[in-house]
């Protein structure tokens, strides 16, 4: 994921599990999400156990990802209302490497301080 990510000004932090997330300013923008009740797999009926969530701009970025036809995003009850969504890691494989690199962008935008991602925008377009 590190490849992935817009420039230095972010940060790794690992919850208890040891599960990465990563953060600007203090603001994380991409994590791997812990087995939640709200998210089950349909064929199992298990916890999903390998969720990232995504920080997305707002809640019309939102309702256009949750719309693609592919099935990669999904949002649960839990994050209803909420500016992100989920994504089974293995759904990543629909994505090309640039459908990957602007999801991450925009994550890390979206959490940036404004001065900062304006100054990566004009750096990076």
């Amino acid at each position: 994921m590190r490849w992935l990510l817009p420039c230095r000004r972010r940060r790794t932090r690992f919850s208890p599990e040891g599960r990465p997330a990563y953060a600007v300013h203090g603001k994380t923008f991409v994590w791997h999400r812990s087995q939640r009740p709200d998210a089950i797999d349909a064929a199992t009926g298990e916890r999903l156990d390998d969720v990232l969530v995504f920080h997305v701009a707002d809640l019309d970025e939102k309702e256009i990802l949750l719309a693609d036809g592919r099935g990669v995003y999904f949002t649960t009850p839990h994050f209803k209302g909420y500016r992100a969504v989920l994504v089974q890691i293995p759904q990543l494989a629909l994505l090309d490497c640039e459908e990957l690199r602007d999801l991450v962008a925009e994550a890390w935008l979206s959490q940036a301080p404004k001065r900062v991602a304006k100054a990566w925008l004009a750096e990076h377009g």
